[in-house]
Parts: structure tokens; C-alpha cells; sequence
């Protein structure tokens, strides 16, 4: 078999939604754990909006001219994120997998990002193995948290949708937190309507969403209480925290929530410890 790598199209939306679906439905039928995708469809229209975005990067691997798999970098930032990548069951093994990680990290270096990371799942031990032989570092244990979303106020504080006046002082709060801004993933937000700030007399919080693909930042762990009180769902598998912060999850854990599985952030390059409270998304 002759593998070669291209720059995906968005033509290739079916196909590759198709792949993304069955791989990781595959693997996590394989460990008895829910898919990050509950149909075909939901995956086909994320990497569709992924493929017409020209702030994403994305890379498909062919055998024989035939797609096999795919890989995706999200550029809209200072930092760059990687995921979702998959390669089709039936033709794993095939170096595809490594290839198309090595496309997004080519891809990062050229356009002088100062670091890339993605987040990985804990129980798939071939992916920790791939990206350990690549360079990649374990920074941060995740769980991955579900359940009913309250959907409730907190005395103290208040929780209302993001606005564009907010978008300096959340990347203020970003930059003391993680080290750099995450200001155009947040601008998308603004602009589709589910980005958060919590005050406190001031901005103290924001979340893009409180969900898989979402990332929140806060000065304490009751500022990201409120946020996750605030939200009516969790869309997705659930939404990420770091493990270590074990005052917030067994918090969540007394809300009635559920840890349904363990995830890893993983980087290369630039890396600052946080200072603060932060919640990450599926890609960092």
C-alpha cells in the first residue's frame, strides 16, 4: 500500500466525518466507554466547519488514493491544538496515524507557534505511547464530568452572556491564568451566543462554554462553580477539569455529576503551570 498525505478539502467532509466516527467509536467500544461522537453526522458537521475554516489546518492520509484518516490544528490562537485526529480502523497500523501528527506538527513549527498540545485519553494506550515517542510531555490529568446541568444562580455572584466589551478583560484574566490570550476562540463564542463571564462587582470568569469543546478561566474555583451552576448542559461527552484541582471536582463529584473518563493534556514547547482556575477543552 502507498500512504500519502494532502491538504483536506472540504469535499472530503463525508468522508472524513464518516472515519472520525467509526475510530472512535471503535476504540472506545474496545475499553467500554460512551463515544466522543453520538452519530456520524454530529462528527461530519464539526470537521465540515473545521474543513471551511481557513484558521484550521487540516491534513487527510490516502491509501491507494482511498482517505484512511485525518488530522486537524486549530491556528486561532497563540498556542496551537491538535485533534481531532483519526485513522480508519481497518487500516491502522499503517504508520497513518504517526504521519498525519507528524503533518500537524510540521505545520506548527513553520508558523512559529511557540507550542502545541492536544488532549489525549487515558485509556488509550497506543495514542499516550505515539505522542510520548513524538516528543510530547504529560503536563495535566483530566476527568471528563456529566451529568444534569442546574441550571441555577449563585448568591454573589452573577452569570450573563459574553459580550465584545468583554473580550479585553478575559484575555487579561487568560494571560495571568495560563500565560497567553485565547482571544479569537473566545470571539467565536461571543459570536454564536454561548460564552459566559461571572462577576463579582467585575469580570472574575469566562467560559466559552462549560462543555467538551469549551475552555473557561477564573480567578477561583467558586468562579468556575458559578459558571457550571449557570449552564443548562454539558454538550458533548461532558466538560474537562484538571484532576489536581481536587477541591473543585469533588465538588462536582457532590452535585451529582459523574467522572466518565480520564483524559491527559499533553504539550510541546512553551508550557506555564496555571495560576488560577481554568477548565480546558478537547484540544487543550
Amino acid at each position: 500500500m502507498i500512504l500519502s498525505l494532502r491538504r483536506a478539502e472540504a469535499a472530503d467532509a463525508a468522508a472524513v466525518g464518516d472515519i472520525c466516527y467509526r475510530a472512535f467509536k471503535a476504540v472506545a467500544d474496545a475499553h467500554r466507554f460512551p463515544p466522543d461522537f453520538p452519530s456520524v453526522d454530529v462528527a461530519t458537521a464539526l470537521l465540515a466547519g473545521f474543513l471551511s475554516d481557513e484558521r484550521f489546518f487540516s491534513a487527510v492520509a490516502e491509501v491507494d488514493g482511498q482517505i484512511v484518516g485525518s488530522n486537524f490544528l486549530d491556528e486561532r490562537n497563540a498556542v496551537s491544538g491538535v485533534g481531532p485526529i483519526t485513522v480508519d480502523p481497518a487500516l491502522q497500523n499503517y504508520g497513518a496515524g504517526r504521519a498525519l501528527m507528524q503533518a500537524a506538527m510540521r505545520r506548527s513549527q513553520e508558523r512559529g507557534f511557540p507550542a502545541i498540545r492536544l488532549v489525549q485519553a487515558a485509556y488509550h494506550n497506543r495514542t499516550l505511547a505515539l505522542y510520548l515517542k513524538l516528543g510530547f510531555q504529560v503536563r495535566e490529568p483530566l476527568v471528563c464530568l456529566q451529568g444534569s446541568a442546574a441550571g441555577k444562580s449563585t448568591a454573589g455572584y452573577q452569570v450573563r452572556p459574553a459580550t465584545a466589551q468583554d473580550l479585553e478583560t478575559c484575555n487579561r484574566l487568560c494571560v495571568r491564568v495560563h500565560g497567553h490570550e485565547r482571544s479569537r476562540e473566545l470571539a467565536d463564542a461571543i459570536n454564536r451566543g454561548t460564552a459566559r463571564v461571572v462577576e463579582r462587582g467585575r469580570v472574575t470568569g469566562y467560559a466559552t462554554s462549560i462543555a467538551f469543546f469549551g475552555h473557561a478561566v477564573a480567578e477561583t474555583n467558586d468562579d468556575l462553580k458559578a459558571l457550571i451552576c449557570a449552564s443548562e448542559s454539558f454538550p458533548g461527552p461532558g466538560f474537562l477539569a484538571p484532576a489536581r484541582n481536587a477541591e473543585l471536582v469533588r465538588w462536582c463529584l457532590g452535585e451529582g455529576l459523574r467522572i466518565v473518563q480520564t483524559m491527559n493534556l499533553m504539550t510541546i514547547g512553551l508550557y506555564n503551570s496555571p495560576a488560577g482556575a481554568w477548565l480546558p477543552s478537547v484540544t487543550y
